[in-house]
């Protein structure tokens, strides 16, 4: 059963790391149109400052490359056995601290549901424990 739920949530972050090329471009086109409408002379440095705090809200390549390893990790720790729950318990909250921040860095309604799916997979792993 574990098993079952660390593979949903290698395939939530598929799902994540589908969308964000999309997502992406949404936000570059979104943002170009609103510079489109933007009367007057633009600052471009403060116009690349914009853009780069923009980039950093929305880049959630760190949280999925830390999902894949807490569930590498978690693996780890089930095949050793034996009393376990400790870790696993840090593990979930791991996977639940990577889940949120993906949850408050969304723009996308596929993500938000990614990321509210990877919370559902995480409670019911903390439930079995």
């Amino acid at each position: 059963m574990l098993q079952t739920r660390l593979d949903a949530i290698v395939e939530q972050v598929a799902i994540v790391r589908e969308h964000m090329p999309t997502v992406m471009q949404w936000q570059r086109d979104k943002l170009t149109n609103r510079l489109a409408e933007i009367t007057g002379e633009l600052d471009p440095a403060r116009l690349e400052q914009e853009m780069v705090i923009l980039a950093q809200k929305m880049d959630v390549a760190e949280e999925m490359d830390r999902l894949d390893a807490h569930v590498a990790e978690t693996q780890r720790i089930l095949k050793k056995g034996g009393a376990q729950g400790r870790r696993l318990d840090f593990m979930m909250q791991e996977f639940n601290r990577e889940s949120n921040t993906l949850a408050s860095k969304s723009i996308s309604s596929d993500v938000t549901a990614a990321a509210v799916e990877l919370k559902v997979l995480i409670e019911q792993i903390q439930n079995v424990e």
